[in-house]
């Protein structure tokens, strides 16, 4: 579209030529333009944008959010034709189409600046467009911060990362669990080549070690190992999604200072712009940067190397962070369950058997005193299960409340056949309490069960088959007691994520708290009320029994939804869908949104 927007504008100006004296061209339409190779100014007295400024990364963020075209730019940012088309054209490379691997995202003011037509003028509408759409970010506060998503792109919690990491001084740690966002990707390649020395615990790399020549090079691993990051893994399921900048590798001050940001969400385009995601933003945070610090340089003087690039020399912490130099503030805490896990050799985590997170959470369950609200994408922890219902058997006066992801939701009669299988696994286990663990970490649903004890479970419903091809998924893990104490990170309510996961989970209370928790209180509500208001099952039903069979939707608008609300819903698409339940329909969900 955007070279269609520039041919027009240059023909336009062809015709022009034989317009009368004086008509000219003004570059397309009657929006100012500057000269082909005019510059931004270069100093306060030209009115130039400090290029690490909040309004200079307003700017970058509007012109490089995906979803802007050549015609916003051109009709609702007032920029000249060939400015708009020459930006869009840059973004989205040779191939024309956002979102595709030969994307050239705007790094810097510079690199935007270079784009013929883009100059002062350029700069001065798309300061003011930025703006006025919400573009503009405030500094990062000191203390804490979350941000939830969705998002458009610009303000979400990658856009803030890479913002972040931008603003790196001496090292980053990193342990993902997915990354892909190119942003992101940008600024670590640009800190390790201004000096900043950065480590990569990445679960993707498990994989892309098995690569070899030009396939490892090309991989993530290897692309970020080329850029100077050092990546490597551990011999268990890499989850938590954090990153420690600046922190107390070698120095216990920095603790005082360091940036931390976690959360649920993983860096990638789907946790930023479509799943229902929390991540938290916490500076100065002491306690929670030497503990956290801690846990990385654990998982890191264990773990194994991704040889991509031969030139890194692996760098380990020389702090000693112990209980003593940590201390403990009443208010916050984290937990891991590297605890539930034991060394052999230099580099092989196993389980130890132990429980850690699970009974943190239990026993705050067990104290809950008004009420227990959970968000969390799967309910498939034995203990929180049943701790749940012998909390709401004890004291029914308890408003507990659990939303879930629609992949948790199953029939009674898939329950049943859940229940048997595991009781064929712990019959078959004998007395091997290793064994009757791996049966509970299998993953039982337990959202039926906790639902049929009186306790109110909502999904978050939005396909009648699940796939992760096209979920729009509900990927919180975070639990509020009481209204006033809040618990997140990236575990999953899961006894495998308890025992053969690397997770995490942080613990916030008090009154210093209170604002964060208020805003996890805000955001469940909302979730709890996910398309309620609009009657959304409602008009889906509407449209189910009006339309032609080939056109009723299987993948649609999420709403929160219980699990005879669900019920009734899958009979009543099975009744208009009849194809729905074919070998096809079962096996390639994603392939159907439509009954056809």
């Amino acid at each position: 579209m955007a070279r269609d927007t520039v041919r027009s504008a240059t023909w336009a100006c062809a015709l022009a030529l034989f317009a009368p004296l004086g008509a000219g061209c003004q570059g397309g339409g009657d929006d100012p333009v500057d000269g082909e190779h005019d510059g931004f100014g270069s100093g306060k007295a030209d009115g130039a944008l400090d290029p690490d400024s909040a309004e200079a990364h307003a700017v970058l963020a509007l012109v490089n959010d995906l979803a802007v075209d050549v015609d916003e730019l051109d009709d609702d940012a007032r920029l000249n034709a060939k400015a708009a088309g020459g930006i869009i054209d840059h973004r989205d490379g040779p191939d024309g189409e956002p979102g595709t691997d030969d994307d050239d995202r705007f790094d810097d003011l510079a690199e935007l600046d270079a784009v013929p037509f883009v100059g002062p003028t350029a700069l001065d509408q798309l300061l003011t467009y930025a703006i006025d759409q919400g573009y503009l970010q405030p500094d990062a506060e000191s203390g804490t911060d979350v941000i939830f998503s969705p998002q458009v792109f610009a303000q979400s919690h990658n856009a803030r990362i890479a913002g972040i990491i931008d603003g790196a001084e001496r090292s980053l740690d990193i342990a993902m669990y997915s990354f892909s966002d190119a942003g992101i990707n940008t600024a670590l390649a640009n800190a390790v080549a201004r000096g900043v020395k950065v480590r990569f615990l990445f679960e993707t790399a498990n994989a892309d070690r098995k690569l070899t020549g030009a396939a490892l090079a090309a991989s993530k691993s290897g692309r970020l190992e080329t850029a100077g990051v050092d990546v490597r893994w551990v011999n268990k399921i890499m989850h938590h999604k954090f990153m420690i900048v600046d922190g107390p590798r070698d120095d216990a001050g920095a603790a005082a200072t360091a940036t931390l940001v976690t959360g649920s969400g993983n860096w990638s385009n789907g946790a930023a712009t479509k799943y229902d995601e929390n991540t938290l933003f916490l500076d100065g945070h002491r306690e929670l940067n030497l503990r956290v610090q801690r846990e990385f340089d654990l998982m890191w003087d264990h773990s194994r190397d991704l040889v991509a690039n031969p030139a890194i020399v692996t760098e380990h912490s020389t702090l000693a962070i112990t209980d003593e130099l940590i201390g403990d503030d009443a208010g916050e805490d984290v937990y891991f369950t590297s605890a539930n896990f034991k060394i052999q050799g230099a580099d092989t985590f196993v389980i130890n058997g132990s429980n850690t997170v699970a009974d943190q959470l239990v026993a705050a369950i067990h104290g809950a005193d008004t009420s227990i609200h959970i968000a969390s994408g799967h309910l498939r922890s034995r203990p929180v299960a049943e701790a749940l219902m012998q909390k709401a058997a004890d004291a029914p006066e308890v408003d507990i409340r659990v939303y879930l992801d629609g992949q948790e939701f199953i029939s009674e009669a898939t329950h049943d056949i859940q229940v048997d299988e595991l009781e064929e696994c712990i019959a078959e286990a004998g007395a091997s309490a290793s064994k009757i663990r791996d049966c509970n970490d299998s993953g039982f649903l337990f959202g039926f069960v906790v639902g049929n004890s009186g306790i109110d479970v909502r999904y978050k419903y939005y396909s009648y088959r699940w796939s992760a091809a096209n979920a729009i998924q509900m990927h919180h893990k975070f639990m509020i007691v009481d209204g006033d104490e809040l618990w997140t990170g990236s575990y999953n309510l899961s006894d495998n994520a308890e025992h053969n996961t690397f997770e995490n989970m942080f613990h916030f209370s008090g009154p210093a708290a209170a604002d964060l928790v208020d805003d996890y209180e805000a955001n469940f509500a909302a979730l709890w009320g996910t398309g309620v208001a609009d009657d959304l099952l409602g008009q889906l039903r509407d449209t189910v029994t009006s339309v032609a069979t080939t056109d009723v939707p299987l993948l649609f608008a999420p709403m929160s939804l219980d699990w005879q609300q669900i019920s009734d819903l899958k009979d009543l698409l099975r009744a208009e869908c009849p194809s729905v339940n074919n070998a096809d329909f079962r096996t390639r969900p994603e392939a159907h949104p439509f009954c056809r």
